[in-house]
């Protein structure tokens, strides 16, 4: 029988490495929503679909078909993996991703993964909205500054220019609004297992949620 996992959090605590991870050593799907948003967002403001118009929104949003096939992001079978990862499409997906007719729109897309077997789901309402009933629940979170030295080490392991203090900023500003947000703003799911990754490496992380998995999974 199929199960899903959820994990649910702020940007930058983890969320995405974590649930990819524990997909693998699960041996069942990874299904990256905020990739599925970024996605969106871009594809919206390259047309200059502006966020304030539900009419184009609608029509622009009915034209696009967006895929996770082997890692990849495909729109329209165009492959966006390496594009939707930069801080300006953060930003994007932020402000597309928090208007009512795009969640609306890519609710179903979501949804209906779950018919091709058991997924470990990550995002920002994926265990309150998009799977309320899921197997297991986790809300992964960690302080501003843990999540900025983070998304810092990130970027300039790539060899990206980045900036420690601008970076803090954004996500005390993404926070508030995501929080604040009148369409699924950010909070802890019900019956979610609430993690603090603020002092944890990936491994103890990942080994947290496993654990607690199979726990579940064997009751």
């Amino acid at each position: 029988m199929s199960y899903v996992i959820t994990i649910d959090g702020p940007a930058g605590a983890g969320k995405s490495s974590t649930a990819r991870r524990a997909a693998h050593e699960l041996g069942i799907k990874y299904l990256d929503t905020g990739a599925i948003y970024r996605a969106i967002a871009l594809i919206l403001a390259e047309a200059e679909v502006k966020p304030d118009n539900d009419e184009y929104l609608r029509e622009a949003l009915s034209k696009i078909r967006v895929e996770l096939r082997e890692g990849k992001v495909l729109v329209n079978d165009f492959d966006v993996s390496g594009e939707i990862r930069t801080p300006e499409v953060d930003e994007l997906a932020s402000v597309y991703s928090a208007l009512p007719v795009v969640r609306e729109a890519l609710l179903g897309l979501q949804q209906e993964q779950e018919k091709y077997g058991s997924i470990v789901a990550e995002g920002r309402d994926v265990g309150s909205v998009v799977f309320p009933d899921a197997r297991v629940k986790f809300f992964l979170t960690a302080s501003p500054e843990a999540r900025a030295r983070r998304r810092y080490a990130e970027r300039t392991s790539k060899g990206e220019p980045a900036d420690y203090s601008g970076i803090l900023s954004a996500i005390i500003a993404r926070d508030k609004y995501d929080s604040s947000r009148e369409a699924a703003p950010l909070s802890v799911p019900e019956g979610a297992v609430y993690l603090d990754t603020s002092d944890m490496t990936e491994d103890e992380v990942l080994k947290f949620i496993l654990d607690h998995v199979k726990a579940a999974l064997s009751q």
